[in-house]
């Protein structure tokens, strides 16, 4: 008989994550490659080995995979991993089949099935592109495969990515509604400093105030991973402040943690859930400008969950286009939310303080909406 799935609701402890419903799994480069840079057949699958724990209960796995680039550097004869984009991108082209090749083989010996999804941020902050992922990602869990994630870094750009497989996997959780992500790599746990000079490792971390004092920053071994310490955090911050927990733990010990040991650091949900679009916008978004409102347009926006209209904006910041993210500050500079922009800086000053009607009257039909509308928007919570 299998055990029963949990609910979201229940989800509210380290043990509860080794019987999720669903989870996100991320394991980084550093927990898949030899110490010259290349996959680490053992490792891998002594890691598919570890998620048997779990698929053997029913829960259902989305694997957020790095090592692409990294399993195609020594078919491409690369020593070190490439700094400029381009070669990064092709060692990635050549090193996602390879990784994918292993992953097969891997849990076909459990008689599972895997799929390669590549995603970009664009694929999770359109509104298109967003509900085809998430479709695309449900029916390959209805259908019993499990997904291999990777940012589609073949064709990605500087300009916009997620520029590491933590933030990926924050939002892959946010996007699939999650019970939970967990954040593989070869560090047992957050330690409160460097384990060598006396740190000691961090249980649990039920808000910002955890983190106070905490020393992070460190890399993977061998320099083949593109994140650290910051990154995985940052992650497993932007998912437990969305209401999905979190646990951050080596690879070594995720046989541990899927039995329900104690293991790890566990970040604790807190908040309201939203979708990985908004959680983007709330955590990720790289700003363009900043709009200043008056105190009615705070309540409207903040308070009461109004879209942005112009008459409320009292000034503007920075160059930006149609559809850039934005900051959107009070009148004594504290920002209190952040949105996509209908309009440019160029467009907007001519907009200030003016009525909907009077611009369309005006300037056209054009005119005649917000500056930013509620669906997206993203408050800010306040310290």
């Amino acid at each position: 008989m299998s055990t029963p799935r949990l609910t979201q609701s229940v989800i509210s402890s380290r043990q509860d994550i080794s019987q999720a419903r669903r989870l996100v799994i991320k394991v980084g480069s550093s927990s898949l490659t030899t110490l010259d840079g290349g996959i680490s057949v053992a490792a891998l699958n002594a890691l598919v080995d570890d998620l048997q724990i779990l698929q053997s209960r029913g829960t259902e796995i989305v694997l957020v995979s790095s090592g692409a680039i990294a399993a195609g550097l020594a078919p491409l004869g690369l020593s070190t991993r490439p700094h400029d984009l381009a070669t990064q991108q092709a060692a990635a082209a050549v090193g996602q089949g390879l990784l994918l090749s292993h992953y097969s083989r891997a849990f076909s010996t459990y008689r599972s099935t895997v799929s390669q999804v590549l995603l970009t941020v664009e694929d999770l902050i359109r509104r298109t592109q967003y509900t085809n992922a998430l479709r695309a990602l449900e029916k390959l869990l209805s259908l019993g495969a499990v997904p291999v994630v990777n940012e589609n870094d073949a064709v990605a750009t500087h300009e916009i990515r997620f520029g590491d497989n933590d933030r990926l996997a924050a939002l892959t959780a946010n996007l699939i509604r999650a019970d939970g992500l967990v954040l593989l790599s070869d560090v047992d746990a957050l330690y409160d400093g460097p384990p060598d000079e006396g740190g000691r490792p961090v249980a649990t971390v039920t808000g910002d105030e955890d983190l106070e004092g905490v020393t992070l920053g460190r890399r993977g071994k061998a320099g083949v991973g593109t994140g650290g310490m910051v990154t995985k955090v940052e992650a497993a911050r932007i998912t437990a402040t969305n209401g999905i927990p979190a646990m951050l733990t080596s690879a070594a010990q995720a046989g541990a943690l899927f039995r329900g040991e104690e293991v790890g650091t566990y970040f604790q949900a807190q908040g309201r859930r939203r979708g990985a679009r908004s959680a983007w916008l709330a955590h990720l978004a790289n700003v363009k400008g900043r709009l200043i409102i008056d105190e009615g347009a705070v309540r409207a926006v903040v308070r009461d969950r109004r879209s942005l209209l112009p008459a409320g904006i009292t000034g503007l910041t920075g160059d930006f286009e149609a559809s850039d993210p934005v900051e959107i500050a009070d009148p004594g500079g504290t920002v209190r939310a952040r949105g996509l922009t209908a309009f440019s800086s160029e467009e907007l000053p001519q907009m200030l303080g003016r009525g909907t009607a009077e611009l369309g009257r005006s300037l056209g039909d054009d005119y005649e909406r917000p500056v930013i509308h509620t669906d997206d928007l993203v408050r800010v919570q306040q310290s």
